[in-house]
């Protein structure tokens, strides 16, 4: 009897635990996603929803495929269209940056010069920090660039919506966009 009253209180405490960590998941599960034909591998801390749409940007109707999930508290996504030139791209570009600061009215948002490896230089990669409205922490995080590919230049725009819980995850999913 003594042998099963010392495996009782153990077998209990091993399917406690067990209980815990069946409850317990990651908040953030990163991987590697591809994103449009251009080659654009995102690290996504969820796995990814996906879509398409037409988005007017400018006066045109435009095709953008998108790839985006919640997790930590954020929504991450990255959107995808093809624009068949330069000047097309950089008139699109143009106009998706716009769309963005108009419905981000009456926050507070700075631009500055965007960063991911082998980007294109023109049109330059451009980032949008925006507060939040009802707090101290960004409510947007916006990566606009582009990347010329054979027949047309592929365009990209990267967010991070709301404040995750770790704050180190914006840094991952930024750092985490790659080009071939």
């Amino acid at each position: 009897m003594p042998s099963s009253s010392r495996a009782g209180p153990a077998a209990f405490l091993l399917l406690l635990a067990a209980v815990a960590l069946a409850a317990c998941s990651l908040t953030f599960n990163w991987r590697e996603v591809p994103i449009g034909d251009g080659g654009l591998i995102a690290l996504l801390p969820c796995k990814p929803d996906r879509a398409s749409r037409a988005l007017p940007l400018g006066t045109e109707a435009v095709n953008v495929e998108m790839a985006g999930c919640e997790a930590g508290g954020a929504t991450f996504a990255v959107a995808h269209a093809r624009a068949a030139d330069a000047a097309q791209a950089e008139a699109w570009l143009g106009a998706w940056r716009a769309a963005t600061r108009t419905q981000l009215a009456g926050v507070t948002a700075q631009e500055s010069v965007g960063v991911v490896s082998r980007a294109a230089l023109q049109p330059a990669p451009v980032r949008l920090d925006a507060g939040d409205r009802n707090g101290p922490g960004p409510a947007a995080r916006v990566l606009w660039f582009a990347q010329w590919r054979a027949g047309g230049v592929s365009i990209y725009q990267a967010t991070v919506l709301g404040t995750p819980a770790n704050a180190e995850a914006v840094t991952t999913f930024f750092e985490g966009l790659r080009l071939p």
